[in-house]
């Protein structure tokens, strides 16, 4: 029988292999974290700040009210003014993505009825809505689950 001790260069070894692992595995998902969603929504937001109750202030004095609607391939996107009147699609432009990530991120494309055909995978989703050039400035994040 052979007499096996425990030295203090196993236990350096058993230390440093057992720290070393969770460091690697915490820097890891630190850079996967920043890779996949830096937290920006926008450059500054110091900037950005400084405008935001007018910005704010003018989008709620148009009355727009927005609904999103998901069902077997179709999004209905329905952006009415105070008064219940229909926004045409033409006035808006839509991105829809993960709200975790902007890899994932492509623009919608409506029919004159406020449709897009897109196939959304369950979970929870994202609709980034824009007013375009010449329409009053409006903008509106949506979230949206689309069930299993």
């Amino acid at each position: 029988m052979t007499d096996r001790r425990l030295t203090g260069r196993h236990v350096l070894a058993i230390f440093t292999l057992g720290f070393g692992t969770i460091i690697a595995v915490n820097l890891t998902l630190a850079v996967k974290a920043v890779q996949t969603f830096p937290g920006l929504e926008v450059a500054n937001s110091y900037v950005a700040s400084q405008s935001f109750d007018a910005r704010r202030a003018a989008q709620d004095a148009l009355g727009w009210q927005v609904t999103a609607h998901y069902d077997a391939g179709q999004l209905l996107l329905r952006v009415t003014d105070r008064d219940g009147t229909p926004i045409a699609p033409a006035r808006y432009a839509a991105t829809i993505g993960r709200s975790t990530t902007r890899a994932a991120d492509h623009p919608l494309v409506f029919d004159a009825t406020g449709r897009a055909a897109i196939d959304l995978a369950p979970g929870r989703w994202r609709i980034d809505l824009q007013s375009t050039p010449g329409a009053p400035p409006f903008t509106r994040a949506l979230h949206l689950e689309v069930a299993p």
